[in-house]
């Protein structure tokens, strides 16, 4: 029988299992995640090389005209170091680890999660995947209550692949596109698009597409060669947050 349970366990049947239990689901960029996994013996000893935590998202990436949903690791955490884990024995691991500051918020189309997984010796790898809401800190929630008060609302939230002098450590960026629906850039915009780029100091950089509207010939002309988009830079820190709509006014207003 034990030959048998070897055999099924090699391809998952009577194997080891892992379920990972978080602290909580929402998190903000940065903040530190915790939780336990828990592991259960399946019906023979098996050697476990390494348990692992991916932290995953999506993102587009074009080719040939055609948009298509890539998988990205954000980042890999490593928890231990090889073990036996024993016909039904369980083991609870506890972690903690910093949720990355480029950590995609769960806004629009995006969506991150965490898989954990087990590199088991001559079997296969049992995993388990749990969604977390990644919510903006206080200084990008600032930026988006400005963004709102000046009459915007958000169009659409996706993860893009970026052109290198963008990337960061990761190939892509997220980006945000508002439409301008009341206050005193409707009808002066098409559009406003923003990429944050959060730092370890707690300063926020932010990327900011202006779409003007055409207006006349000269500015059909301009938006026929996508010279009616500029894309400007500043930085914003904990200090701007009581200004933040008169200092997003006063910077979208010199570029529209």
């Amino acid at each position: 029988m034990s030959f048998f349970n070897k055999v099924f366990a090699s391809v998952g049947i009577g194997a080891a299992t892992v379920d990972t239990k978080l602290e909580k689901d929402t998190y903000m960029p940065g903040e530190t995640v915790k939780g336990v996994v828990a592991i259960r013996g399946g019906k023979v000893d098996q050697q476990v090389d390494e348990i692992y935590l991916n932290l995953n998202t999506t993102y587009l990436r074009e080719s040939d005209d055609r948009k298509y949903s890539v998988n990205a690791i954000i980042d890999r955490f490593r928890l231990t170091t090889p073990f036996l884990i024993r016909i039904n024995e369980t083991k609870d691991l506890p972690f903690t680890f910093q949720l990355p500051y480029d950590t995609p918020l769960s806004i629009g189309r995006s969506k991150v999660w965490i898989t954990t997984g087990l590199d088991i010796k001559g079997g296969a790898d049992p995993s388990d995947k749990d969604y977390l809401k990644v919510v903006p800190n206080p200084l990008m929630s600032s930026v988006f209550q400005a963004v709102d008060s000046l009459g915007f609302r958000i169009r659409e939230a996706d993860c893009e692949e970026a052109p290198r002098r963008l990337r960061g450590r990761l190939p892509f960026v997220q980006e945000f596109e508002f439409v301008p629906v009341s206050g005193p850039f409707r009808g002066r915009l098409d559009e406003l698009e923003i990429i944050f780029f959060p730092s370890r100091n707690g300063s926020l950089d932010l990327m900011v597409q202006v779409d003007r509207r055409a207006r006349g010939l000269a500015g059909l002309f301009s938006e026929a060669l996508g010279a009616d988009e500029t894309n400007i830079r500043m930085t914003v820190t904990a200090s701007d947050i009581p200004s933040m709509q008169h200092k997003l006014h006063s910077f979208i207003q010199q570029y529209s």
